[in-house]
């Protein structure tokens, strides 16, 4: 090993406590969302209501992210950091305290605002610490928050609501937290604080992105809700988002010092890994959003349950990780990157022929195939993206990147939930239109649900209504199926024509392919 690969005890234990932090800001989202009901319940909220309690977290942490550079700059890696993980795990104490629905959303904002400078913070720690051929072990420490927390959270959020109470999911932060504040204290070196960049901020850009972005991600989280372009609310924010972003994204192409080198998306690898990596958010993110719904409206499973079967997709994945940056040295991480497109878009399609009786054990055999595949994609694809970024633009890529995986997901969550929509409804009324209750085979059921009904003590009016109800309840059943099915097949679709960008991607810069030597 070359003087110049060493990389000094405290580097890796930076990175550690940095991968960490981001794993926690990652895990706290579906921790979260798998325990709605029950915080709702709690905070007397309504679905609509609670809903907030999920998309004020992801507001905040869309709009810190672009920040972060900058602010890291200016307060120096190690005071930023350190400083963000605090308030994080503060802000998270005061989550589980909340007394009502409105200081929880506040609380789940200022903790999503904290919490999401550690995701690109990591990146950055990781690109400026180690030297390009230990960047992939770097990447596949990275890629356990990226892959692994959202697959673990719902078994974990599940499970501590189910044996506890919701309340601990954001007390379980604390320990976590202070192990990570450790760390980093010790680790990471102190720099001088720069506050004379805040006169050269770029004040337009930083107004302009946070609107756009904290605009668009409403529109995208509460469209479908909202009947999308049927409401009020929706049209003026997707007015302001449109009109922020396209500022923004004029103005820092234009600015000497932009607050985000947008720029950095004309290099060919970095452009077309940031688009791929979209397309690994909708994948990653949308399959983790189908999923629980598919086993609590057709299986009726609770919260626990669904943790129990989404565990099969990420406990394996801490097997592979560790073997990936070994692959990497022999084996073009490209073919690596093509296989795990693959395997993920088949994983998609193993799901796309489901009936009523698929339920966990149905579900293992593609949530494996799933969790082989994706750190083939995100480990080789962050090293491959950001080859060759020089240490001053470490900061933009690594909040571009990141922020293009997020709002992948946020994109993909939105499109998935209202094609889900439009489906049931399109197939209830198909299969409604081809079942008469005239029919023979119709009458013949209607009558043994009625006779079964009467016997329990049902008048005859109430046992018809009941038969009438349970007919429609498999046709209602039916129908989600098929709209999931649908679902399954158009997302592993859009990840296999993914891979077709496999092609265009340069072979690696060739300090991350030194470990190869």
């Amino acid at each position: 090993m070359s003087k110049q690969d060493h990389v000094p005890i405290k580097s890796w234990f930076a990175v550690l406590g940095a991968a960490l932090g981001a794993f926690m800001a990652v895990l706290d989202i579906q921790i979260v969302n798998s325990s709605l009901a029950n915080i709702q319940g709690t905070l007397g909220a309504t679905l609509d209501e609670g809903t907030w309690i999920a998309t004020s977290y992801l507001v905040a942490e869309v709009i810190t992210i672009p920040l972060t550079p900058w602010l890291s700059r200016i307060f120096s890696t190690r005071l930023y950091v350190i400083t963000n993980a605090c308030l994080f795990i503060f802000f998270s104490m005061c989550c589980a305290w909340a007394w009502d629905l409105n200081s929880m959303i506040i609380f789940r904002a200022l903790q999503g605002f904290t919490g999401g400078t550690l995701i690109p913070m990591a990146f950055h720690i990781i690109l400026s610490s180690l030297p390009p051929s230990k960047q992939p072990t770097g990447m596949a420490i990275f890629s356990v928050t990226a892959t692994f927390a959202p697959s673990i959270g719902p078994a974990i959020g599940g499970w501590l609501t189910n044996a506890f109470s919701w309340q601990y999911i954001f007390y379980l932060n604390l320990i976590p937290g202070a192990v990570l504040v450790a760390i980093l204290l010790w680790a990471l070196p102190k720099e001088p604080i720069q506050f004379n960049m805040l006169k050269q901020g770029d004040w337009i850009g930083i107004a302009s992105m946070a609107v756009g972005l904290g605009a668009l991600e409403i529109v995208l989280e509460e469209g479908n809700r909202k009947d999308w372009f049927g409401s009020e609310l929706i049209v003026q924010l997707a007015v302001i988002a449109v009109v922020a972003l396209t500022t923004f994204i004029v103005h820092e192409f234009r600015t000497k010092q932009p607050l985000v080198n947008l720029r950095l998306l004309g290099r060919r690898n970095f452009g077309i890994g940031s688009v791929a990596n979209v397309v690994l958010g909708f994948g990653l993110y949308g399959s983790v959003y189908l999923l629980p719904v598919y086993l609590t409206q057709i299986q009726s499973y609770d919260s626990l349950q669904i943790g129990q079967v989404l565990v099969w997709m990420g406990l394996p994945q801490l097997l592979i990780i560790p073997l990936i940056p070994g692959l990497m040295r022999r084996i073009d991480p490209r073919l690596l990157l093509g296989s795990g497109l693959l395997l993920f878009a088949a994983s998609s399609l193993m799901n796309a022929f489901m009936t009523h009786d698929h339920g966990g054990p149905q579900l293992i055999a593609s949530l494996l195939v799933r969790a082989i595949g994706q750190p083939l994609i995100m480990v080789p694809l962050s090293t491959i993206a950001t080859g060759g970024i020089e240490k001053e633009q470490v900061g933009s890529a690594s909040a571009l990147f990141n922020m293009m995986r997020n709002l992948g997901g946020s994109i993909g969550i939105a499109l998935i939930s209202t094609f889900l929509t439009q489906r049931v409804h399109f197939h209830s009324a198909r299969l409604g239109e081809s079942i008469s209750l005239a029919a023979p085979m119709v009458q013949e059921r209607l009558n043994q649900l009625t006779q079964f009904f009467l016997s329990r003590g049902a008048d005859s009016i109430s046992a018809y209504e009941q038969a009438v109800k349970i007919i429609d309840g498999i046709v209602r059943k039916e129908s989600f199926v098929m709209a999931f099915n649908e679902a399954f097949l158009i997302m592993g679709l859009t990840i296999a024509v993914c891979f077709v960008t496999v092609f265009l991607l340069k072979r690696p810069y060739k300090g991350a392919k030194a470990a190869v030597k």
